[in-house]
């Protein structure tokens, strides 16, 4: 996927379209983004009730485990900064599955 350097955007801090300068950033999940958070520690399996709860030494082995319907790429992740303001935002509509981006 080939993506132009400068994309003409709408700036919500100017309230006018300018033109803004495209960089890809790293993809963050809910889960790197706060991993002491409480709910992702409950989503996790730690921090509720008491003992082993079934989590070690009930599972199989690493090799027997199956990544069914696992995608192949990642989503693009991509920042818009505007050359009038300097404020970057980032993408409203989450980005595209692409295996390789090519900002051109």
């Amino acid at each position: 996927m080939k993506i132009p350097k400068q994309i003409k955007r709408y700036c919500p801090k100017c309230k006018t379209h300018t033109d803004q300068k495209v960089s890809q950033a790293k993809r963050r999940t809910p889960g790197s983004a706060h991993p002491l958070a409480k709910s992702q520690k409950i989503r996790s399996g730690f921090g509720k009730g008491f003992g082993n709860l079934g989590k070690y030494g009930s599972k199989p082995a690493v090799s027997k485990f199956k990544r069914t319907g696992a995608k192949t790429s990642k989503k693009t992740d991509f920042r818009y900064q505007c050359t009038v303001c300097k404020k970057t935002q980032g993408s409203s509509k989450g980005g595209k599955r692409a295996r390789k981006v090519e900002i051109v």
